[in-house]
């Protein structure tokens, strides 16, 4: 869900979400609709942070486990819960983890509640910090270790790891570049897209 307007009294959530354990930390300040689904958050989560979507995913909280629909794994549909509902308040906070193998946990926390400004639209990014980890590495450990083989030139795995990431040198890669500008495109798309999906629905 995207809201542009506060003629209806919509409210939205700043939330900071937080990738476990990674240090130095990585992180996306987000201003999302109080009332945007599960299903939409995790798009703007993949968005703000850099993933793909290639893999599985679940939010869990006190409402139970949310995500694509599998009786087997025991959860449901994110598509049919709001945030609000699942983090009503400042300081609350639940988790989404991406990618079961890798095993990317994020914790989301609640900064503030407030009405939604008449001249900005929701979704956006404020702040962030770092590059978001290329997907299948291995999770935070894995990621940890492709850093101390792209900055030694001398590891045996250097040359092997630097053409699995499609890089010609290890200059081409920096785990702390974060742009949010190019963040802040990529929401504006989502939107874009969404707004002429409900259209067309």
């Amino acid at each position: 869900m995207v809201s542009r307007h506060t003629s209806d009294g919509a409210m939205i959530h700043r939330i900071k979400v937080s990738l476990d354990g990674i240090r130095p930390p990585i992180w996306r300040r987000l201003e999302v609709p109080s009332a945007i689904t599960l299903r939409d958050l995790h798009e703007v989560v993949q968005l703000a942070f850099g993933w793909e979507d290639y893999h599985m995913w679940v939010f869990e909280s006190p409402l139970g486990r949310h995500g694509v629909t599998d009786p087997e794994l025991k959860m449901a549909d994110a598509s049919t819960v709001l945030l609000h509902e699942v983090v009503p308040a400042v300081g609350d906070r639940f988790q989404y983890t991406y990618d079961f193998g890798d095993n990317w946990k994020h914790t989301i926390q609640v900064q503030a509640v407030a009405p939604a400004a008449p001249d900005i639209a929701y979704p956006r990014c404020l702040a962030g910090r770092r590059a978001c980890p290329p997907e299948d590495c291995g999770g935070a450990w894995g990621y940890g270790y492709l850093l101390e083989i792209i900055a030694d030139p001398n590891h045996d795995e250097h040359r092997e790891r630097l053409r699995w990431l499609g890089l010609t040198s290890a200059g081409s890669f920096d785990p702390a570049a974060f742009d949010l500008a190019a963040t802040n495109s990529a929401l504006s798309r989502w939107r874009s897209s969404w707004v002429t999906s409900q259209e067309g629905a």
